[in-house]
């Protein structure tokens, strides 16, 4: 057994790392209140602009003509672009771990076909490198708060030049999706092209929730009173003409989605990070306990062995 000294350096260290992990565990909350209200604010304006986007794919595919670059699709895929948003600094448990195995799972399919070049926003996705060995084509510095939509306009013009230039087939996003302080989902959302009838639900409009995004259903749905007339087509009529208006609105609407992903995940890591921390902090309080418990014990064997000593000392006087 340990030295009554020993456990109570032991207590002190771990005492110690509760202080931290407390004090953590409060920036993390309120950070993440803060992370949350922006995250509030914009998922409808982020909802409303990509169904912009959709209406205006479908109205390009049901007329049969290329109104714009960005809108039109693409037989053959020779190269994936991956947006990785994962976090600057650790101690968020599993939260890096877990979109990054998303995005590989995403782009497994790929493999024979394609290969797959990831764009980093923030350094901890680094790890997709090491781990399934993707090219890294470039790394963006990202800020621990959010503060405006700037914070995402690079991505989003380097990803329109290399989209447009051929260089990829496909962009995707890797991001998480803030469902509640308890519960993120990692997903993956297909930017570029801009196609609700992707097969691949993983790749496409994914998943039921339309915090970012619409599903598929949720067209049908909205659609549904035009489904009697098979000849009903979307109509847009642009001034000065359709090229001109479009080359200025869809990257404004690509950048809105990228920086709701961006709000969706700096909420994901701060609920992540303040979990883990009071995870923590409960598993100090245990750990103190049970060393407290050991010290006793060691204490009360202590006392006992002098007592006896003690003893045997008087009687051997006698």
């Amino acid at each position: 057994m340990a030295s009554i000294r020993d456990i109570q350096r032991r207590i002190k260290s771990v005492r110690s790392t509760k202080k931290i992990t407390r004090a953590m565990e409060m920036v993390a909350a309120a950070k993440m209140r803060k992370a949350v209200e922006a995250v509030l604010r914009t998922r409808t304006y982020a909802n409303l602009s990509w169904l912009t986007v959709l209406n205006l794919s479908q109205s390009n595919n049901h007329n049969g003509e290329n109104i714009h670059p960005l809108l039109a699709r693409r037989d053959k895929t020779d190269k994936v672009a991956v947006i990785l948003i994962a976090s600057n600094r650790g101690l968020c448990g599993g939260f890096n771990s877990a979109v990054i195995s998303k995005a590989h799972n995403s782009v497994v399919k790929y493999r024979q076909e394609a290969t797959a070049d990831f764009i980093l926003f923030g350094r901890k996705g680094e790890a997709a490198h090491r781990h399934y060995g993707y090219n890294i084509a470039a790394e963006f510095p990202k800020s621990d708060a959010a503060e405006s939509i700037a914070d995402v306009t690079p991505i989003a013009r380097l990803i329109i030049d290399d989209y447009l230039a051929g260089k990829y087939g496909k962009v995707l996003v890797a991001y998480t999706d803030f469902i509640s302080a308890s519960k993120q989902m990692p997903r993956v959302k297909q930017i570029l092209p801009v196609d609700i009838k992707a097969q691949d639900e993983s790749l496409g409009i994914v998943g039921a929730d339309t915090r970012v995004g619409v599903t598929k259903e949720f067209l049908e749905k909205k659609e549904g009173r035009y489904l009697a007339d098979e000849k009903f087509e979307y109509e847009y009529t642009f001034e000065p003409s359709p090229r001109e208006v479009l080359d200025q609105m869809i990257p404004r609407l690509i950048e809105v989605q990228l920086y709701q992903a961006f709000l969706e995940s700096n909420a994901s890591e701060h609920s992540a990070r303040m979990a883990a921390m009071h995870q923590a902090n409960e598993a100090a309080k245990t750990m103190i306990d049970e060393l407290t418990l050991f010290y006793n014990k060691a204490r009360q064997a202590s006392i006992t062995a002098e007592i006896a000593e003690i003893s045997a000392g008087a009687n051997a006087l006698k």
